[in-house]
């Protein structure tokens, strides 16, 4: 006979079952409610079925919708859901993996129609019909052998391929209603009726495994939550980022646009884009300038020899774009600016009087992204970095850390961005392998981030394993609009490549040593930080970044010639202007100039123009009423100088 099993709860408090006593069954005995509430179990650090027996003494934690866990094993219940629905309804269909997201979850199918939108409203609807049934997810263990040879035999060929790579010999499947068993370690929710809140919200294209070469599947994709509430919030909030999709506004405000002929992942400024980008890119320099960088220019190829001794050849070969035959050598298009400023470092000796050594460039940089994984401005190949490299001595690094720091922060303030989220990564301690570098810079680097960061009371989450192989980094994450979070600022530190290229610099001690390096970048990039900006104020930039600050519109033809006076004043005093001269109504004008999002119409007719005054409208408060040309300008021109977001 079976001796009985302790289980140990949170609060410390145990009790004794029978071997065979399911997490649920625990739950009951405690309390009903509790019962209800919980969604999955956490034995022994690890999640479980709450139908899943216990075996072996073990510690408890039942999960419920307070936990983020248990949303993820929602989600992904709700992915099975979604499986086998389509099943029911098309059951010649292939099936792919499904998991979980950070919003929702999706699911691969193989399927030679492809689905449309009414298919996803019919899948939807069924998978509603599920839930009401109260259908269990079943978890069975099987042997391998005997898998493959069932999912072989059903045509599941990508199932048998991830049972081949990834299953353990004897491995676990769940099942859902009469035609739905998947292989997956789970867990998962008790049963459908738990699953009480979720939308379908597209199909795409995916390769299987990500890979190009592999057959193309369809991707449903879709989110779940536990309540209504939480799901309507999410819905409006994906209405108002289609809305603000950088994409559609480039188009409609005649910003920028990706050329067929020229090549995906390549974009183009147009004017009005071209306007916004310069001022990105001046202030960045000026910033540099006033914060001791020396601006540097560097070059956009280089020969392969280069990228081998930074290592990118190897390691990062697939990332860039084929090497170049040359007369003398092969050549590659740079995917990083990091070489060419160690190179200028490198050119002559370095005293530790010289140091720090800040380097800043606004570089353009080529990587070879894959075709699938392109989105306009966010995710191209071809991109501009507002890249700096600091060497400095291991006294002056937390300085260092500071100010940049500070410059990260200052330029969330300045373009308006008030929240943000920093993670200070860090490596394993050593025992994976995976990092470069000796313990005694890990510490230096990891003590100086994280000094840095309390010197500016930054509240910094900690992500432990999770640095990049060279060194520990901090990335700031800005907060949009509607809420979402962009990777923004980096500053990271790099043991690597001062090694690699024998940086040196002469310290008191009259003897050689190595510098410490430390890249840093606030925009990212100026393609994707463009894209960020157009997003976060819906294309309606403030004041001092607007393409086209003022449009003076003339009521009709006499008042052209005033109307062009109008802006060569506020041309001469530094405004970016334009003038209708069309030959229509003025009402036509103004909706025209809103949907351009001009921050400002300045309506003249005859009165204006004997007045020597303008009727100022503004593109969000309406009507201003009537004021000299010179009280508009001085009021304006604050704006702009001041950087403010207010109209």
């Amino acid at each position: 006979m079976s001796r009985n099993i302790t289980v140990t709860l949170p609060d410390g408090s145990t009790q004794v079952v029978p071997p065979g006593t399911r997490p649920l069954d625990v739950a009951r005995q405690i309390s009903p409610r509790l019962a209800d509430a919980a969604l999955v179990a956490r034995v022994n650090g690890e999640l479980y079925d709450l139908t899943r027996p216990l075996e072996s003494d073990a510690s408890l934690q039942l999960l419920t919708d307070k936990d983020a866990a248990a949303l993820e094993v929602y989600r992904h219940s709700t992915a099975h859901l979604l499986a086998a629905a389509v099943l029911e309804l098309y059951p010649e269909t292939r099936l792919g993996i499904g998991p979980p997201t950070e919003s929702g979850f999706f699911y691969d199918f193989q399927r030679d129609t492809p689905f449309t939108q009414e298919d996803l409203e019919k899948i939807e609807a069924k998978m509603w019909e599920l839930q009401k049934r109260d259908l269990p997810y079943q978890r069975i263990l099987t042997p391998k052998q005997e898998g493959l040879k069932r999912y072989a035999a059903a045509g599941e060929q990508m199932k048998c391929e991830l049972i081949d790579e990834k299953a353990d010999e004897i491995f676990s499947e769940y099942t859902l209603g009469p035609r739905f068993i998947d292989f997956c370690r789970g867990p998962h929710v008790p049963s459908t009726s738990r699953i009480r809140a979720f939308k379908l919200l597209s199909v795409a294209g995916a390769y299987w495994k990500g890979d190009e070469h592999n057959p193309q599947l369809q991707r449903i994709y879709g989110t779940a939550f536990f309540t209504r509430k939480e799901l309507e919030e999410f819905l409006h909030k994906l209405e108002e980022a289609k809305k603000r999709d950088h994409r559609k506004l480039g188009r409609e405000l005649d910003l920028f646009s990706v050329q067929e002929l020229a090549g995906p992942g390549l974009i183009f400024f147009h004017p009005k884009g071209g306007a916004v980008r310069k001022l990105l890119e001046d202030w960045m320099r000026d910033e540099y300038l006033a914060r001791g960088y020396a601006l540097v220019y560097t070059p956009h190829v280089a020969r392969a020899d280069l990228w081998k001794t930074s290592g990118h050849y190897g390691f990062y070969a697939e990332n860039m774009f084929k090497r170049m035959e040359l007369d003398d050598a092969e050549y590659q298009l740079k995917p990083m600016n990091c070489p060419f400023h160690i190179l200028i470092y490198r050119d002559r000796q370095r005293s530790y009087r010289d140091l720090p050594v800040r380097l800043g460039e606004l570089g353009t940089v080529y990587r070879y992204e894959r075709s699938g994984v392109m989105h306009g401005l966010l995710r191209v190949r071809g991109f501009t970095q507002d890249d700096a490299h600091i060497f400095c001595t291991p006294e002056q690094i937390e300085d260092e850390i500071v100010k940049c720091l500070e410059f990260a922060i200052d330029t969330l303030n300045t373009f308006g961005f008030e929240q943000y989220e920093a993670e200070l990564s860090t490596w394993d301690g050593g025992s994976s392998g995976r990092y470069d570098g000796t313990p005694d810079q890990w510490k230096l680097g990891e003590n100086a981030l994280k000094n840095a960061a309390d010197r500016l009371r930054m509240n910094v989450k900690v992500v432990p394993d999770e640095a990049a192989f060279y060194g520990p980094k901090i990335d700031v994450k800005l907060v949009d609009a509607i809420g979402r979070l962009w990777q923004l600022s980096t500053v990271q530190f790099d043991f690597t490549l001062p090694r690699r290229f024998e940086l040196e610099y002469i310290a008191e001690d009259g003897k050689a040593h190595q510098p410490l390096m430390v890249h840093r970048a606030l925009y990212g990039s100026v393609e994707r930080f463009f894209g960020i900006l157009l997003e976060h104020y819906a294309g309606a930039f403030p004041v001092w970044l607007a393409p086209v600050q003022v449009t003076v519109l003339p009521i009709t033809d006499r008042q052209v010639q005033y109307a062009r006076e109008v802006r060569e004043r506020l041309e001469a005093a530094g405004l970016r202007v334009t003038v209708d001269e069309r030959n229509e109504k003025v009402n036509f004008k103004i909706r025209e100039a809103q949907l351009q999002k001009i921050p400002y119409m300045l309506v003249v007719g005859d009165r204006e123009a004997a007045g020597g005054s303008v009727s100022v409208r503004n593109r969000k408060h309406g009507d201003l009423g009537s004021q000299t040309v010179e009280e508009f300008l001085e009021r304006t021109r604050a704006l702009v100088d001041s950087k403010s977001a207010a109209e």
